[in-house]
């Protein structure tokens, strides 16, 4: 008869492929995965080699993404009947060691959500396209907000006004991005259109994903077509008043920035179980000067560490993903 390390090592790739459906920023990937064979741990790391220098210095963003990638080996543990038990930043000493995960079998008392949520977990992508105008019911914000409170965080959904000075940090963001020749190079190195000489088509943002070009004003989506090597793509109107939310930590710490990412995955999780499409717009808080101002200064806000954009409309395309044979090691 195997014994429960016999069993954790056998699911240890199918918790992974699962994991790695995650968003990050620019589709980089940026994690690792080690098992001990005949152990009940995983540790997952942070990858030196698929940093973003210019808009993530700090590695905010990639704790982000690969708290993003913890939430969903959580809940493909659970749909196995695992419980998936994480300690954030475990060694000091290596601060690319990010969380290591100890797998137990689950009696089934321990946060049952989790499993439901697995359905979305293949069905989540990023929507660049326009949204309607219909309003999502005030139930549906109340869940999205119990599901962040589930991971220690915060989600605000901004009032009128604050609601327009996060759309106006947007637009200042894309005018810092259209004079740093550095940010938009950055950018050219993850995306995909076809151009001899990119990178490996299992990472990036293919031009599939693009979506339309905006008509008329900026849009709330980030335009990755800097080299305008997508001739062909259509152009639209986009909804004048996003529906945004934004997502907040007390503190801002890489402990912070984990569980950010946890509460990002599971809101965009169960908004796809709500039937809307979603997208995120981070590029306010990729400038140290625009990201504080996100912050409504009356309100308790804390640090803001994402912004989503939902809606009805239509759901994004897939995005390609390393296979588990590039990111898990098993020794």
């Amino acid at each position: 008869m195997s014994t429960t390390e016999d069993r954790v090592t056998a699911i240890v790739p199918s918790l992974v492929k699962e994991a790695v459906t995650a968003p990050s920023m620019h589709n980089a990937q940026p994690w690792r995965f080690r098992h001990r064979a005949g152990t009940r741990l995983l540790s997952l790391y942070g990858d030196p080699e698929r940093t973003l220098p210019v808009g993530d210095p700090d590695h905010r963003a990639l704790h982000i993404g690969c708290g993003a990638a913890l939430l969903n080996l959580r809940v493909a543990a659970a749909y196995h009947g695992w419980r998936a038990v994480p300690e954030l930043m475990p060694d000091p000493l290596d601060p690319w060691r990010l969380v290591d995960v100890v797998l137990e079998e689950d009696s089934g008392t321990t946060d049952p959500g989790l499993a439901d949520l697995r359905p979305a977990v293949a069905r989540r992508h990023t929507s660049r396209f326009p949204f309607s105008p219909e309003p999502i019911a005030p139930e549906i914000l109340d869940g999205l907000g119990a599901a962040a409170l589930l991971e220690g965080v915060r989600l605000i959904v901004p009032g009128s006004w604050h609601a327009d000075a996060v759309m106006d940090l947007v637009h200042d963001a894309e005018l810092f991005e259209s004079a740093s020749d550095a940010m938009r190079a950055e950018i050219v190195t993850w995306t995909r259109t076809g151009r001899a000489g990119e990178g490996p088509a299992t990472e990036g943002v293919p031009s599939s994903a693009f979506g339309p070009r905006q008509h008329g004003t900026s849009a709330p989506a980030r335009d990755f077509d800097v080299t305008h090597s997508a001739p062909d793509r259509a152009a639209a109107a986009f909804e004048e008043r996003p529906q945004t939310a934004l997502l907040c930590t007390e503190a801002d710490l890489p402990e912070d920035w984990l569980r950010a990412g946890q509460g990002v995955e599971r809101v965009l999780l169960q908004a796809t179980l709500d039937g809307l499409a979603t997208s995120m717009i981070s590029q306010p808080l990729e400038w140290p000067e625009l990201r504080d101002l996100a912050r409504d200064p009356r309100s308790r806000t804390g640090f803001v560490q994402m912004v989503f954009r939902f809606g009805y409309g239509p759901a994004g395309a897939a995005t390609p993903r390393r296979t588990v044979a590039e990111v898990l090691d098993i020794v």
